[in-house]
Formats: C-alpha cells, structure tokens, sequence
C-alpha cells in the first residue's frame, strides 16, 4: 500500500511541478500581454497606423506561457507520458525533483512576463511620440526576457538531472 501511495504521490508531485510552471507562466503572459494590449488600444484608436509596432510590443510578454508550456513538456518526456513504454514509477523524492526543478520556470515565468508587460506597455508612449524608434523599445523588453530565459534554462537542466 506504501508502495503504491509512493509511486503515484510522486507521479502527482511531477504533474504538479509541470502543470504549475505551465499555468502561472501562462498567467504572467497573459497579464503582460493584456496590459500592453490596453496600452496599445489607445494609441492604435488615434494612429491606426502603428497597430504593426503595437502588436509586436504586445506579443513579446507572451514568450513566457510558451516556455512554461516547454517546461510541462519536458516534465512528461521525462515521466515517459511520451516515450510508449508506459509511466515512470516515481519516488515521493523523485517527483519533488521535478516539482522544485519546475520552480525557476513557475516564478519566473508569471514574474517576468508581468515585469515585461509593464515594460512593453510603457513602450507604446516611444511609439506614439516617436514611431521610427520603436526598436528602442523592443531592446528594453529584451532585457527583462533574458530572465525568463534564464528561468528556462535553470528549469531544463535540473529536469534533466532528477535521478
């Protein structure tokens, strides 16, 4: 009965830890995203003209739901949903592996696509003041997405080293 507790509480923990870094980095996107969007709203009512800047600006806060998206995956490849061999039977130490290894992504996921969105939102005032400068304001977002890379990176590797 232990055994069988320990098995699936371990598979639960990895689902957990791959779901929870998919979800609050969708979150944080979708925040980022819709911020940006109100922002961009404005300016696109008045100039319809930079609805092509605006967009670019509002998608770039997105990037996060999709590596917490990649996250998820690799917790399943891992756990052999994907490999046709069937579950990993996992440890309760095994799958809190994967549910900490999932914790860079969880956090930096929902925070860095808030912080970018915020960032890209305000960006949208370089478009309406100055159009041709818009890059300047891709370069800020950019720098806030090296810590969602970063976040992804940390995750990937202790995925791939849970024994």
């Amino acid at each position: 009965m232990l055994e069988l507790i320990n098995a699936f509480g371990g598979l639960a923990l990895a689902f957990l830890g791959g779901g929870l870094a998919a979800v609050l980095s969708c979150i944080g996107s979708a925040k980022g995203t819709g911020m940006t969007g109100e922002a961009a709203a404005g300016l696109i009512s008045e100039d319809p003209e930079q609805f092509t800047k605006c967009l670019i600006l509002q998608v770039v806060p997105g990037t996060q739901g999709l590596y917490g998206f990649v996250i998820w995956f690799f917790v399943l490849l891992q756990i052999g949903i994907f490999g046709g061999s069937g579950l990993q039977s996992l440890t309760l130490t095994q799958g809190l592996g994967y549910l900490v290894s999932c914790v860079p992504m969880m956090l930096g996921g929902l925070i860095s696509a808030k912080a970018q969105g915020r960032v890209a939102a305000s960006c949208i005032n370089i478009v309406a003041k100055k159009p041709d400068d818009w890059s300047k304001g891709i370069i800020l977002c950019v720098i806030v997405e090296f810590y969602a890379i970063l976040s992804l990176i940390a995750s990937i590797l202790m995925i791939l080293n849970v024994a």
